[in-house]
């Protein structure tokens, strides 16, 4: 059993469970009731990011599952970066799924739980219904404009000590906020605390090497198939976005064009907008949830 600190528990009050998947054990927080709603993270964060959303669905008929990725959070961290892959965050992710057996699920994703989820979904055999989609880049890319953020991850040595030695980018998370200060003080040392070791930092590293920078990536494929399930997906979709976001802000315009009938909320939150506008977000899955 892993003992949290009570700067952590706090704010993040919930009982541990955990599932063993082809790619290690992973944790995952199980409350309520109901439809799945199905929260999936990315990097560098854990399921951490989702309490408040947690808090505002409580009491409703969900029954609201959060993970940690693979190498984030309290799940297992392999060392090694070359572990990583996103086929295997999608297999451990639909293992999880299917070993809950979670159908009309409400898929919720931000960041590298957008394509991670999208390939899962379209391995889950029509187990995902509906659909919220927030600052993530849910498709294959049309172009290989990859960020400043994302090119230093490319460069060796330097990025190696920075992620591993530094804890990059986990000090630095409140720059990519509307307001830097929803990641401050205690919030800030909860997404530090499970990255502590510096044994245990490949998984930041190698989420941010997983950006493809040309189409003859490793991630590619992966990218395509989830793209083509985001495609064809007939169910309720909603898109909550932060638009003060530096990295992702300006994704909503594709996102938009490959959903035209969702419904779109704009909100002047950074890339972690699960911190900043959580009530926002919980109306989105309310009403996805309850369209039929």
């Amino acid at each position: 059993m892993i003992e949290l600190p009570t700067f952590i528990t706090r704010l993040y009050p919930y009982r541990p469970h955990f599932a063993a998947t082809v790619f290690g054990r992973m944790h995952y927080v199980d409350q309520g009731e109901g439809r799945p709603v199905l929260l999936v993270h990315g990097n560098p964060t854990w399921s951490f990011l989702y309490r408040k959303v947690m808090a505002g669905l409580a009491g409703g008929p969900y029954r609201v599952v959060a993970p940690d990725l693979i190498g984030l959070g309290l799940s297992d961290k392999p060392r090694e970066v070359s572990a990583h892959s996103l086929r295997r965050h999608g297999e451990s992710l639909l293992e999880l799924v299917r070993g809950l057996d979670l159908k009309d699920v409400v898929l919720v994703v931000q960041d590298w739980g957008g394509p991670m989820g999208a390939w899962m979904a379209a391995r889950a055999e029509g187990r995902v219904t509906g659909l919220v989609v927030m600052n993530t880049a849910l498709l294959k890319p049309e172009r290989f404009r990859t960020t400043a953020f994302h090119r230093f991850s490319q460069m060796p040595l330097v990025s190696d000590v920075a992620f591993r030695l530094l804890n990059f980018p986990v000090p630095v998370l409140g720059r990519t906020q509307g307001d830097p200060a929803s990641i401050s003080g205690d919030v800030a040392r909860a997404y530090a605390w499970p990255l502590r070791r510096v044994v245990d930092r490949a998984a930041p590293l190698a989420l941010a090497r997983m950006v493809p920078n040309g189409p003859e990536h490793p991630t590619m494929a992966e990218l395509t198939e989830g793209d083509a399930w985001a495609r064809s997906f007939q169910g309720p979709v909603e898109l909550v976005w932060g638009v003060k976001d530096p990295i992702l802000g300006r994704a909503l315009r594709r996102h938009r064009e490959v959903f035209p009938r969702a419904r779109v909320t704009e909100t002047p939150a950074g890339h972690f907008l699960q911190e900043e506008v959580p009530g926002e977000i919980v109306a989105a899955i309310r009403r996805v949830a309850d369209a039929r």
